[in-house]
């Protein structure tokens, strides 16, 4: 019994050690730097803040390329009226015929809540959005939102409860995102003509300035040398702790919270948007959770 227990000891540690849960966030500057409007784009300590005003808004970039992993960061949104105001955290390649993975959070007026919307880019074509009101106050606490990418699927998060999930369905001759490196971004701008309200209402400049902050920032992926090598993150001998079907497809708790957001969080879903699609589009004829 005391040699099981040392290695079921030695098991967890090795579990923590591989999936990179238990390593405290890195500084900002280890990942990432500003991209543009570097003086809307402030280090305070251990929090990073991206500034809004009626001059501009900011966004920062990683330092590195990836090919499959799990990025996170937390996140606290702009307090008070933030009507037409956007903070976007995605992956993106590059070029026309990009991938991407997006959220965007949409501003509201003081009292209304934050929407979240997802989308999911493949080849440069996107148009799978959903959203969905959270089940908190995002601007009063930081909160960790998530993106793991595998050969099997990409998962986003709030706070480790998946909201979303995209499968990888070539066998059903849908594209996946699985062979283009992406790097990471945040940026926060003025979207009032659609942000809030369909563009009803406008961002109100006397609220300016409009502040996202971050800290906690963490990457756990693969980081490819260069866009045209990636060898090193997709081979038929890699394996990473991604790749592990634990990982890389829903426990039933997740299926459950998965449910449960859609249930009583989602406020819009492309799949059943018939003025929009009136050919169900070939993906949704196949999740089970989108």
């Amino acid at each position: 019994m005391v040699g099981m227990g040392w290695f079921m000891c030695m098991l967890m540690m090795v579990c923590v050690i591989s999936c990179g849960e238990a390593a405290p966030g890195a500084k900002f500057e280890d990942l990432y730097r500003s991209s543009w409007a570097m003086d809307h784009c402030v280090n305070d300590g251990e929090v990073t803040k991206l500034k809004l005003d009626n001059f501009s808004g900011a966004g920062f970039e990683s330092r590195s390329k990836y090919l499959f992993g799990k990025v996170s960061i937390q996140i606290k949104l702009v307090e008070g009226d933030s009507a037409g105001t956007v903070t976007a955290f995605y992956m993106s390649s590059e070029g026309s015929n990009h991938n991407e993975f997006d959220f965007e959070f949409l501003g509201n007026t003081t009292g209304e809540p934050y929407i979240v919307q997802t989308n999911v880019y493949v080849n440069g074509v996107g148009n799978r959005e959903q959203r969905l009101n959270l089940w908190f106050d995002p601007t009063t606490e930081f909160h960790t939102y998530s993106i793991l990418w595998s050969k099997r699927s990409v998962v986003f998060m709030v706070d480790e409860t998946p909201i979303r999930v995209h499968k990888n369905l070539e066998d059903k001759g849908i594209p996946f995102a699985k062979d283009q490196a992406m790097g990471v971004y945040s940026s926060i701008w003025n979207a009032d003509d659609w942000a809030t309200q369909g563009g009803l209402v406008k961002t109100d400049w006397t609220h300016a300035p409009f502040i996202a902050s971050y800290k906690d920032f963490k990457i756990d992926a693969c980081e490819v040398p260069t866009t045209t090598d990636l060898s090193k993150c997709s081979g038929e001998d890699q394996r990473f702790w991604w790749d592990e079907p634990t990982v890389s497809e829903l426990s039933l708790h997740q299926n459950h919270q998965l449910i449960w957001v859609r249930a009583n969080h989602m406020i819009y879903d492309y799949c059943y948007d018939a003025a929009r699609f009136p050919v169900t589009p070939l993906e949704c004829q196949h999740h089970r959770h989108l």
